[in-house]
């Protein structure tokens, strides 16, 4: 196995445990909070593909397909708004239609994420792309990041649909 088709088999397992999630999910359990402070599976799944929308762009130079393909309009939410410390409040007031918007955006960072993770070889990995850490961080390291942060948001999503009582599918 090559080094991008490894990376893009790990990016997808939070996709594929997110189209899980969603699968038959009501819209009433899709913005369900198990306590007022915890974030809801909606906010869960919009904030992953955010977060992987914005440092893939900048990684690979890139408008994000955020606002390049319309999806911040779409939402109803700033240009640069990937859900990084908002509130309790801001996160009950996120609220979707059904999980197929969700999934319309998670399926189209997938694809530019996918083209650009196919580009990448040894070398592009090893490349330092942050200095004000000890050690620097590479790009590799980034992407592994990203990739870890989105499993985590991803079993936190699983963990509240099972905890309302679904079943999530597992991939």
């Amino acid at each position: 196995m090559d080094i991008s088709a490894l990376l893009i088999d790990a990016y997808d397992r939070a996709v594929t445990g997110c189209r899980g999630i969603l699968e038959g999910i009501d819209t009433d359990t899709l913005h369900a909070r198990l306590t007022e402070n915890s974030n809801s599976i909606a906010w869960l799944v919009w904030h992953i593909a955010r977060e992987q929308d914005l440092q893939i762009a900048h990684l690979a130079g890139r408008e994000q397909v955020w606002t390049a393909d319309g999806w911040a309009e779409r939402f109803d939410r700033g240009a640069e708004d990937f859900g990084f410390g908002d509130s309790p409040e801001q996160v009950a007031a996120f609220r979707v239609d059904g999980p197929e918007e969700l999934l319309g955006y998670l399926d189209a960072v997938r694809e530019a994420a996918v083209a650009y993770l196919r580009t990448l070889t040894a070398d592009d990995l090893a490349e330092v792309i942050d200095d004000s850490y000890d050690p620097p961080v590479t790009r590799g390291v980034r992407i592994v990041s990203i990739i870890d942060d989105a499993a985590q948001h991803t079993g936190q999503a699983a963990f509240i649909r099972g905890a309302l009582g679904w079943d999530a599918e597992r991939p």
